[in-house]
């Protein structure tokens, strides 16, 4: 028969939170703000279950319906898993969370467009580099293929651009660093309209043909420093046609 496993059964254990009574307004934020330290702090931890709700209650000093709130929101974030017949738990998987903040702060900062493609720029050239030491043969076969297909479509710049997308998140995906790829999925959201809008450009899609041969060229040869500084050239070429988009100055 085998043996239980302690860490299993650890974390089916309801966990006790150090709270403390809420006398704010603003009583689910205040919840809110008190499960994310507990969870930050590494008192609570990935797996593990929450109180009762009525539990819950005693301990914020809080109704039923801010308490419900307060976790409705940490769930639809990606912070806590609720599942009928097993309660509430902490989430085993962050990546949810990470991406719903910082596309969330992404919208509402409004950033600039360029300085977005310059965070770009510094996160794919490591993307490259990482993939160029841990990608799998099958991945970078995958990552080849993929140029072939860029090459065959040449001639439809809708097609082209989605190809282009594929490939670049095909590389951070490879690289094995699961928060960079979340966040450049969440930067290619955010620039979608300027890379279809650069690849419009006369000769664009060629000249960016040409760049990723390079970055695949060190890819296969497995050369992190040669991929970063492909990848680099590629994105900055990128900065520089999107530039020439954009109204000249006056002064």
């Amino acid at each position: 028969m085998p043996k239980p496993d302690v860490h299993d059964a650890a974390l089916k254990r309801k966990a006790t939170i150090r709270t403390r009574p809420i006398q704010k307004n603003s009583i689910s934020d205040e919840i809110i703000r008190q499960l994310l330290r507990e969870i930050s702090s590494g008192h609570l931890r990935a797996g593990q279950r929450l109180p009762s709700e009525r539990e819950l209650c005693k301990q914020f000093n809080a109704g039923r319906s801010s308490l419900r709130e307060a976790l409705r929101c940490l769930s639809i974030m990606g912070v806590l898993t609720a599942r009928v017949g097993e309660g509430t738990s902490v989430a085993t998987d962050g990546s949810k969370f990470l991406g719903t903040i910082m596309e969330w702060r992404v919208i509402t900062e409004r950033y600039d467009l360029r300085n977005l493609m310059e965070v770009r720029l510094a996160l794919e050239g490591l993307a490259a580099a990482s993939t160029a030491e841990r990608a799998t043969d099958a991945e970078l076969a995958a990552i080849e293929g993929l140029l072939v297909r860029m090459q065959d479509a040449l001639g439809d710049a809708k097609r082209f651009s989605a190809l282009d997308l594929e490939f670049h998140l095909a590389i951070s995906q490879s690289s094995k660093n699961l928060a960079m790829a979340d966040m450049l999925i969440m930067l290619r959201s955010q620039l979608a309209h300027v890379v279809s809008t650069v690849l419009k450009l006369p000769d664009a899609r060629p000249l960016s043909l040409k760049e990723h041969e390079a970055i695949v060229k060190a890819l296969l040869r497995r050369d992190a420093e040669g991929a970063r500084k492909a990848m680099q050239a590629h994105i900055g070429s990128a900065i520089r046609r999107y530039d020439s988009t954009q109204p000249k100055s006056s002064y």
